[in-house]
């Protein structure tokens, strides 16, 4: 059931010892929405505690900084920007999927699998929608809320660049910063840094990068091997993720991240008209237009040809390629 943020705001009034999940490799948007929850909430008087599967990365541990874990057994369980329950990583699934109580997200492709959803799929970032929520609960943004929120819609916008921007993402930025989030050095931390490791990885992925349909497709891919070798890990692909559609004419960027257990995470970017979460929906997975995901099984070149092989199909529905 949809609901509105007046009626999510009553319902959190009314709520106590407060779970909020955020999902697998996590990004600054289900980590920055969920820790400014978690802060709010908590100095509303309440218990709440913020979960992830996954270790959170380096550069945004800073959102945990003075925020104990606290003992109770939750009483209402709330999914933080995660469009689907296969999000949330094993250990969480088997504990809290079939009791999840709200989610709030922005994801066009959410499956509704919350008993109730805050969804708007026009935000640019969930961390959007929290704000409002908040500003509805009449709750005081502290510099440390509005430092997670400023994160959360930064890097869900990659720095307000991408697509998905509206004049309200600007205002709330606006907002925030007039509430004491410290943009300037957020920015430098989150877009104007790299670590020895990453740059290592950025410049064996970019050996890799291939372009197919003509130069309408271009298609990276990050195989364990090339962690090791850079001695970087998987948190640091996201960045590495966004390279392939940047190159000149391309429509469709393709990033193939091999996880531990072998499989593909595989990351799509797209350029109008294209639609990214259509082509992760083929594969099971969803997203955004602009911004989408899924995991392939199989060897690589097994991943690779299901991939490209939907991005052809994609191209020739959107009449930018021929009929082979």
């Amino acid at each position: 059931m949809k609901i509105s943020i007046p009626e999510t705001s009553q319902l959190l009034k009314d709520k106590d010892n407060i779970l909020l999940l955020a999902h697998t490799h996590p990004d600054g948007d289900t980590l920055g929405s969920s820790y400014a929850l978690c802060r709010a909430l908590t100095g509303q008087g309440k218990k709440a505690n913020v979960v992830c599967d996954d270790e959170i990365p380096k550069v945004l541990k800073f959102m945990t900084v003075g925020v104990e874990p606290l003992l109770f057994e939750p009483e209402f369980i709330i999914a933080v920007d995660t469009a689907n329950v296969k999000m949330l990583g094993d250990k969480t699934r088997t504990l809290y999927a079939s009791k999840i109580d709200l989610c709030i997200d922005h994801h066009i492709s959410n499956s509704f699998f919350a008993e109730r959803t805050l969804l708007d799929d026009t935000a640019a970032a969930t961390a959007e929608i929290v704000f409002r929520l908040l500003t509805e609960m009449r709750i005081d943004i502290t510099p440390a809320i509005a430092d997670c929120l400023y994160t959360g819609i930064s890097t869900d916008s990659g720095c307000f660049r991408y697509s998905n921007i509206t004049s309200d993402t600007l205002r709330t930025a606006a907002e925030l910063i007039d509430l004491g989030a410290d943009f300037a050095r957020l920015n430098k931390v989150l877009f104007e840094t790299k670590s020895k490791s990453f740059a290592a990885l950025e410049r064996v992925a970019l050996n890799s990068i291939e372009l197919h349909f003509g130069g309408l497709c271009a298609f990276l891919a990050v195989t364990k091997e090339m962690f090791e070798q850079s001695g970087s890990n998987d948190e640091e692909f996201d960045r590495i993720s966004a390279m392939p559609r940047q190159i000149e004419d391309v429509l469709v960027g393709a990033a193939l991240r091999e996880q531990k257990d072998g499989t593909f995470k595989v990351s799509v970017r797209t350029n109008p008209p294209m639609n990214a979460s259509e082509i992760c929906s083929l594969m099971g997975g969803g997203g955004h237009v602009n911004a989408a995901g899924c995991t392939l099984d199989g060897t690589l070149p097994e991943a690779k040809e299901k991939l490209l092989k939907n991005i052809e199909e994609a191209l020739i529905r959107e009449k930018k390629l021929g009929v082979s």
